[in-house]
Order: structure tokens, then sequence, then C-alpha cells
């Protein structure tokens, strides 16, 4: 052990005093330091992450399910976004199949297309959807320059036309209350159907049924010879004022809009409504027409009293023009009696409808849009079919069956009127759908009653539609079978339509109702 710590501490001096050695243990030297730096800053970038790590949560060591927790985070995120990304899509898939359908020629397309709706609506103010078809009317440029007729057209086959006041209750039925349109033979309709000098028919008004005015508008249209009238029931529609009319049509013509309590409620709520010194009420240009004790359990029905008994409502008029409540009049009405009654000598005027010709077909219509019953609605066309009333054809002398009633202009001659009280009574003994029953009486009264049926591109020309306040439904529109308005009594109209009277003296059940081919876009 002497000998060899002697020779190690030779060898240690003899290597301390060479050069070469003493280079070798510099650059030893600076290469150990070097690893020791290294080392440290491995320490320190080690214990910061440590420390980060630490951090974390702030307590503990780091709980085994947050990356989890980060995953599910983000899927989540991700997953709201593409859902709302989706759900986008189909709105506008949804918007531009709406706009496809409404310009679609496909019958059944087209048919899905709500022209009432919202979306409908929002779409046309933004110009995505076509508008309707409009073609120029003929009508003269200066409203001042029209020469109004002096004569009355002469009553060639009606005399006196006097009218059912006062009706018999049927001593077996239980209701004993008078009706407004009265309790209606089948006996005495087939009568009236035969135009002779002098006749006493049904025309709405019985005493005690309804529909009663108040003495300061009775009063007023005492002096009213040139109407243009509407009607607005249920809060259905807002009044919309008419534009384009001259001085002399305000002084020449009485504006007069029928309403129903409803109506008049709502429109005071909106605060359009004011009194003049007498108690009239106004709307604008309107002047409002209160409807007291509604007649008819459907607002529907009771829309039809000013619109066909216009003679009735307002008796001192020669001349009427009725439009439904949701249009706005665009067009001068001294321009419109010159255009489709004295330049042609038409007496009565009414617009074709845009898709049907045959009542059968717009029957179908009608049930499939659940706008009545569709069993009354088959009773109703049975019926029709059981007197003759055949489906339209080229054959006919009336290029349509089916008419776009929302407008209906007239002198009222003893002929015309004799036609509205017949009208009339078909709505209140049948279905509401007044178009179902124009076409039969005029099949039923034959030459004797004459009109003119103008295209419907005229008659889009005239006004400017606006859709109504809200979708309109009553309960009866839903019945699908005859045993549902045995059953629940509340689905039954009490004071009009079928199953007041006494049963149809003929078997209906043999009956097959001529087969409907849905070609227009309104089937």
């Amino acid at each position: 052990m002497a000998m060899e710590s002697v020779l190690y501490f030779l060898s240690y001096h003899s290597q301390q005093n060479h050069p070469f050695h003493f280079a070798s243990n510099d650059r030893l030297n600076k290469e150990s330091n070097m690893e020791g730096d290294l080392q440290k800053s491995l320490s320190l970038r080690v214990n910061r992450r440590g420390d980060r790590s630490n951090q974390s949560p702030p307590k503990g060591k780091v709980p085994q399910d947050y990356p989890m927790k980060v995953v599910w985070k983000r899927g989540f995120i991700r997953l709201v976004l593409v859902i709302g990304i989706l759900w986008m899509l189909l709105i506008l898939m949804a918007l531009l199949f709406h706009i496809w359908s409404c310009q679609s020629s496909v019958s059944f397309l087209s048919a899905m297309c709500n022209k009432d709706s919202k979306v409908f609506t929002m779409l046309d103010t933004m110009g995505l959807v076509t508008k309707p078809h409009r073609c120029p009317i003929p009508v003269s440029s200066d409203p001042d320059k029209i020469v109004i007729p002096t004569g009355r057209t002469s009553n060639k086959i009606i005399k006196k036309l006097l009218y059912v006041m006062e009706d018999e209750v049927p001593h077996n039925e239980s209701q004993s209350s008078p009706l407004f349109g009265g309790y209606i033979s089948w006996k005495q309709r087939e009568e009236s159907f035969k135009p002779k000098s002098n006749m006493k028919v049904h025309c709405g008004f019985i005493q005690g049924g309804g529909a009663d005015m108040d003495p300061v508008d009775i009063k007023y249209v005492k002096k009213c010879k040139f109407v243009v009238a509407s009607g607005i029931f249920d809060g259905y529609d807002i009044p919309h004022q008419p534009s384009n009319i001259s001085l002399r049509s305000k002084k020449l013509f009485c504006f007069l809009m029928v309403v129903d309590e409803v109506s008049l409620k709502f429109m005071r709520e909106n605060g359009t409504v004011t009194e003049d010194n007498e108690g009239g009420k106004w709307v604008g240009i309107w002047r409002l027409f209160l409807l007291k004790h509604p007649p008819y359990d459907e607002p529907r029905r009771n829309g039809k009293v000013p619109k066909i008994l216009t003679h009735r409502m307002f008796p001192q008029a020669q001349y009427s023009i009725w439009i439904d409540g949701k249009m706005e009049l665009i067009v001068d009405p001294l321009l419109i009696l010159e255009r489709y009654l004295w330049r042609g000598k038409h007496t009565f005027a009414i617009a074709q409808h845009k898709h049907h010709r045959s009542i059968y077909e717009e029957a179908d219509a009608n049930k499939r849009r659940k706008r009545y019953a569709r069993p009354l609605i088959d009773l109703h066309m049975k019926i029709y079919y059981h007197e003759g009333m055949k489906p339209w054809s080229s054959n006919k002398r009336t290029i349509s069956d089916v008419p776009e009633g929302a407008i209906i202009i007239r002198e009222h001659t003893a002929i015309n009127n004799l036609f509205s009280c017949l009208w009339f009574n078909e709505v209140h003994l049948f279905t509401p759908r007044d178009q179902l029953s124009f076409g039969y009486v005029a099949y039923r009264l034959g030459d004797s009653f004459k009109f003119f049926m103008f295209p419907n591109c005229e008659y889009n020309s005239l006004f400017v539609l606006h859709p109504h306040t809200r979708e309109h439904s009553s309960p009866i529109e839903w019945v699908k079978e005859l045993n549902q308005l045995d059953k629940d009594s509340n689905l039954k109209e009490s004071r009009g339509g079928l199953g007041l009277f006494t049963p149809y003296p003929a078997d209906l059940d043999s009956v097959v109702l001529p087969h409907v081919t849905r070609t227009s876009k309104a089937g």
C-alpha cells in the first residue's frame, strides 16, 4: 500500500508539470462545467414544469379524468356549432322549398303554399315570390268624364218582388226561435227558382232572427245610391283604405263597412275608430255599419249577410261594389262601374275563379283545405247533382260555374235582387261556401239571370290582397264523419246549415258524385 501511494504521488506531479497535461486538464474542466450547466438547465426546466403542473389543480395531484374533461368540453362546443349550422341550413331549405312550391306548376306542391302565412308575406316583401298575374283593364282614364246612365234597367221578368218577414216555425221542431234566414221548406225552395211577375221569397232579415242595425246607421244609408261595401267579422281582417279615388267618387259613393262587435272592439283597441257628431263611427273613408246580434254561429256565414244581401242592407242603393275585407281597392269605383256594367250593358259582374270551373272540383278543394265539414260538403253536392247540376264543360252557356266571390259588381234590379236572395238562401240552408252555390242558382234561373264573368287577371288588377290577421278556424271545419255531429252538439250549428230542416225528400245514399281530377294548382 505504501509503494502504491508513492507511485501515485510521483505520477500525479509528473502530469501536472507536463504542458500537454495542463491543456488536457483545462479542456476537461470546461467540459465538466458545461455538463454541469446543462444538467442544471434541465433540472430547472423539470422543476418549472413540475411547478406549472402543480399549479393546475391548486391542491393535490392532477385528476386522472382532467384530459377527458377537456376533450368533452371541446366536443360539446363543436357539437353546438354543428347543430347551429345544420339548423340554419334546414331553415334555408324550408324557405327555398316554400318559394319553389308557391311558383310550382305541380298541383300537389302549389296546394301546399299558404299565401296567408307570415312566411309568404315576408318572402313577398323581399320580392322572392312571383306577383299574381295581372292584365291591363281597359278602364277610362278620367272619372270626371264618365257619363252615368240616367235611367234604370227595366224589369222585364219580375215586376214586383216581396220578402218574407215573419216565418212560421214548424210545430214538430224543438227549436222555436226565429231564424235569420227563416225555415224554408223544400217546396218553397223549389218554387222560388221559377221567376214570375210577382214573387215573395225568403231573403234573410226575419224578425227576431238577429242582425239588428243601429238607427243612426239606418238613417245614414238612406242617402246612399252608389255604394262600395265591405265587411269584417270576428276580427279576421283590418280595414284597408282605398287609393286612387277621385273627388267625384268620394262625393258620389258611400264607403260602408259592416262589422260585428268583436271586430269593432279590435279596431277601437288599435285606435283607428273615430266618431262624428251624430254618433257615426269611421275608419278613414269607411263608415262602419255595426251588425248587432250576429245571426249565425259561424263567422263565415255571418259575413255572407252584407256580401250577398247588399240590396237588403242598403235598400236605397242603385249600384253596389262589394269587396272582401282583406282587399285594398286601387281603382276608382266609377271606372269599375263603367267598365263592367255600363259599357257592355251588363247588370251583374263577377270575376272568374283562378283555378276551378266546376263546383265539384271547388268542393273537393274545400274539403281538403278544411273550409267546412267534409260530410256536409258532400251532402250539399249530392243534392245539387241529384237536382241536375252537371260538372262544368265547354258546352255550358257560362265560361265557369265557380266565381271569385271577393268582388261583386251589380245594379240592384229585380232579377239581380231575386238571384241574391236565392243565392243567400242556399248559403243559409247548406254550407257557407258561397262559391259552391253561385253556379247552381244561375243554372236554376237559366236565361232569366244574365251576368258578366270577367277574367281573373283583371280581378288581380283591381285590388291589393292583404293577409288575414290570423288563421280562421271553427270546430265544424274539422268534422270528418256525420256521427261526430250527433255525438257532440257543440260542433253543430244551431241557426243555419244542414240539419235544421226536414230531411231532403229523396234518397241520396245512391247518389255518386262525379269523379274529380285534381289538375289545377289549387287542387
